[in-house]
């Protein structure tokens, strides 16, 4: 077990129809999570999001903007015994091609208004709920915004 917790990055992936992205994964107990990973050491968060997409997907991304922060306390549904920290970002994509790793086993291009019909894990459905409702992730107000007042 890590002694400190792990940022990561993830994606909501626009194509060009307005559909998103999103992944079955082994190791979120076979829901669907959005396509993302861990930045390396010396890495920005923006070129890891992109490596990491393009390495999940085969997908490459642009207009990135960051949507999302939020913490995962050794949350059961993961397949170890983990503390993330995710930093969620909204981008889009040309490209309907997608190329899947050893990551995740299907994926689907899905329409905002129809993500309740996938079985989410609960980090991915918090987060697209939001969005679908246009409101601001509360840990990036909180985050980012705290001291402006």
């Amino acid at each position: 077990m890590n002694k400190y917790p792990e940022p990561t990055v993830g994606a909501v992936i626009f194509n060009p129809e307005g559909k998103i992205l999103l992944c079955k994964s082994q190791k979120w107990n076979n829901k669907y999570v959005l396509p993302g990973g861990h930045i390396e050491l010396g890495e920005k968060m923006e070129d890891a999001l992109r490596r990491e997409i393009l390495e999940e997907t085969g997908l490459n991304v642009y207009d990135i903007e960051l949507i999302g922060l939020e913490e995962c306390i050794y949350n059961n549904s993961f397949h170890e015994k983990k503390h993330f920290i995710f930093i969620d970002y909204q981008c889009k994509t040309d490209s309907y091609d997608v190329i899947l790793n050893e990551e995740s086993q299907e994926y689907r291009w899905v329409d905002l208004d129809e993500i309740e019909n996938y079985n989410l894990n609960s980090f991915t459905k918090k987060l697209l709920m939001q969005l679908k409702n246009k409101k601001e992730s509360k840990n990036k107000v909180e985050i980012l915004y705290k001291y402006i007042e």
